[in-house]
């Protein structure tokens, strides 16, 4: 934890105090923020306030006095529930504005961590709670250089390891041996232990013809049909380096498996959704170059206009794109104004997906997935190669 460079944030932000609070490890963003280890259990509620100045403030039970002793700041103790009512005034004594990781409509449940009864607690004592979500970001999702580093050696990896799956693919065929979408992800899954890469259990996507019309499709041995010439193809892959505080790459690509013409409505949608993808990227750039803020939602609607004016806004089912760090979906600005309206800024140092899809239910689909990273100096950049015209799978 950066003591110093979170109450400098929180004076930026004309914020008294940060209130991060905790109960059966409920709230991860409370123990990753604040350099805590996650996996020892919680059985007791505890309270850390750091205010904008000062020295940071600390409220544990007696059965679990240890609990913060890691971090800086004096400690208070509390047994009864009427002790830490009590408490938790005199804890927020002098404070008015406090974050806390709450959001208001729960626009962002991704630091919507605290309960209703906790807020009733501190909005009791006179303190106005604000949501955390900004200074989440700061903190959890800002990339330092050599996390980034990490992100572009996995793109080199999983761009090689998609191109052989493809490849995979056609060799199978010619060989009389056409493989199933589960054999194709397992072909996936065993190359990215032979490369160092983990994917943390959650498999890629491998899926034909209607299959990714469900944009979670998850092939199995039982559900998976065999692969053969005519088949739209998708291919969904997600990795990282083997190793602590890597960064997720994840990407989507589309292709066909040969012997006659792509069919033409699906070149029409997998088109329509490389050219949405395009602008957003574009959109970002020129804010960026303009030096104009710009936030999530704002994003989400420049890239949905694409395919709204195509005629397919009602197959994109899915927001923009998501948050990328350590997990595959990070815990800062999302690109969304449709399941969520994301109004946190799109700052340097953060990385995201932009991934527009056309889902024709019972038909096929099309995503295009490409990850975006905003170096310190505001240059939008994108790791990795950029679909442009779909995969022809020769059969």
């Amino acid at each position: 934890m950066d003591l110093g460079k979170i109450q400098a944030a929180l004076r930026d932000a004309r914020l008294d105090g940060w209130l991060f609070y905790d109960f059966h490890n409920r709230d991860v963003l409370s123990y990753r923020v604040l350099g805590m280890d996650p996996a020892k259990f919680t059985s007791r509620r505890w309270f850390y306030l750091i205010p904008a100045a000062g020295e940071p403030r600390k409220l544990a039970h007696r059965v679990e006095p240890t609990k913060l002793d890691l971090l800086p700041g004096k400690k208070e103790m509390y047994l009864s529930w009427r002790e830490l009512h009590r408490k938790i005034g005199e804890l927020l004594r002098g404070m008015r504005r406090v974050a806390m990781q709450y959001s208001p409509l729960s626009n962002i449940p991704y630091v919507s961590m605290v309960d209703g009864g906790i807020l009733e607690l501190v909005r009791q004592t006179g303190v106005e709670v604000v949501s955390s979500a900004d200074l989440v970001q700061t903190f959890e999702a800002v990339l330092d250089q050599e996390a980034y580093q990490s992100h572009v050696e996995a793109a080199a990896r999983v761009d090689r390891i998609r191109d052989e799956a493809f490849a995979e693919v056609g060799r199978r065929i010619h060989a009389g041996k056409p493989p199933t979408e589960y054999e194709i992800q397992q072909f996936i899954v065993r190359r990215f232990g032979e490369e160092g890469l983990t994917c943390k259990g959650e498999n890629p996507i491998v899926g034909v013809n209607d299959h990714p019309a469900n944009p979670h499709f998850e092939p199995t041995p039982e559900n998976s049909y065999t692969l053969k010439a005519g088949d739209t193809l998708l291919i969904d892959l997600w990795a990282k380096l083997d190793r602590p505080k890597a960064v997720f790459y994840d990407i989507t690509w589309c292709g066909f498996i040969g012997r006659g013409q792509v069919p033409p409505r699906y070149a029409e949608i997998f088109a329509t959704v490389r050219d949405a993808r395009r602008a957003a990227v574009d959109f970002v750039r020129r804010r960026f170059a303009a030096a104009e803020a710009v936030a999530g939602f704002e994003v989400d609607d420049a890239c949905r206009k694409v395919v709204a004016d195509a005629g397919y806004g009602a197959e994109f089912v899915h927001r923009t794109g998501h948050s990328i760090g350590e997990e595959v979906h990070g815990n800062g600005v999302n690109i969304d104004n449709l399941e969520t309206r994301d109004e946190r800024l799109l700052v340097p140092g953060i990385c995201f997906s932009v991934e527009p899809g056309i889902y024709l239910e019972g038909e096929m689909a099309a995503r295009s997935e490409i990850n975006v990273f905003i170096t310190p100096a505001g240059e939008v950049t994108v790791a990795g190669r950029q679909q442009e015209e779909l995969v022809v799978v020769d059969a």
